[in-house]
């Protein structure tokens, strides 16, 4: 793989995780967002990924990098939370919160953020690694 191909890989990396850490920031952020029992809840997002196959015939398993194939939402249900002091209550004090679980929503934090710290230090060794191949030249 050349220099441009893990430039491209690593830099397609960057946009999945970001998009992810998106995903989880808006996750988090809605955590406590409720809503009549007559409305959907918030849908939490998760990030869908697939490679990129590879474009060289002489490099069989070596990927293109990833992309973002797509958000899948979550459940509209919800859970029903007793509230009967919210202004959104139902005459049994009742309100739709997001089935969303902020311990799973920290550990994916974790992982988009190391993954995207990997994928930016695969662009600055690369920046390096240019950065050598001119000062050797010149």
């Amino acid at each position: 793989m050349s220099l441009f191909g893990a430039l491209g890989t690593a830099g397609s990396g960057l946009t999945v995780f970001r998009t992810w850490l998106d995903a989880v920031a808006d996750n988090m952020a809605n955590l406590n967002t409720v809503r009549p029992t007559s409305e959907a809840a918030y849908q939490p997002r998760r990030v869908v990924a697939e490679s990129i196959p590879g474009s060289d015939p002489n490099a069989p398993g070596v990927g293109g990098g990833a992309r973002v194939a797509g958000v899948a939402f979550g459940d509209p249900e919800g859970r029903l939370v007793s509230q009967p002091d919210h202004p959104f209550a139902d005459a049994q004090g009742l309100v739709r919160a997001p089935d969303i679980d902020l311990g799973t929503e920290m550990v994916d934090l974790m992982l988009a953020q190391r993954a995207y710290q990997a994928n930016l230090s695969v662009i600055d060794r690369v920046r390096d690694s240019y950065q050598q191949a001119i000062e050797i030249s010149a």
